[in-house]
């Protein structure tokens, strides 16, 4: 597995046939990195990688539901699932699963640490019912996605300055 270790750039890490780790930096304040993350208006303007997106459930709270549809080139790509846990503006537990491996989740674990100057540490850590889900999501362009949406992602917060 791919590991890209440029400024700006997700650290993908395979921890172990199920687990996966992110990290990325954003020079953002870690209250504005939680808001782009968690305010429905702001998420669908970078989540699905900058192309259009529908945010169609954000129930912020534990138990709640969340559903994004991705519109592009003539497709669709749906994404949701449930809150576990919310501590603001530090951590979201929730799991997640993606339209295109229906029945294949993973329990993702986001945390933001203020680095002190101005800079936010996002740690992602999943977890993945089987190893077959972990292999098929990095087959299926993760890394190059999830790139891609932190690269609008660092727009919306350059934006929100």
């Amino acid at each position: 597995m791919a590991t890209t270790t440029a400024p700006f750039k997700a650290k993908l890490s395979k921890v172990s046939d199920r687990e996966l780790r992110v990290e990325r930096i954003f020079n953002a304040p870690r209250d504005r990195v939680w808001k782009a993350m968690t305010d429905p208006v702001l998420l669908a303007q970078w989540w699905g990688r900058g192309n259009k997106l529908v945010v169609e459930k954000h129930e912020l709270w534990k138990g709640g539901h969340w559903r994004v549809v991705e519109h592009a080139d003539g497709q669709t790509h749906g994404f949701e699932g449930r809150f576990a846990e919310i501590v603001a503006p530090t951590k979201i537990v929730q799991t997640f699963e993606w339209d295109g491996m229906p029945g294949h989740s993973s329990l993702d674990t986001m945390e933001l640490e203020d680095l002190g100057d101005g800079r936010t540490k996002l740690k992602i850590h999943s977890t993945f019912m089987l190893a077959e889900d972990l292999a098929g999501m990095m087959g299926s362009g993760m890394e190059t996605g999830m790139n891609a949406s932190y690269d609008a992602l660092d727009r919306v917060l350059a934006a929100m300055e």
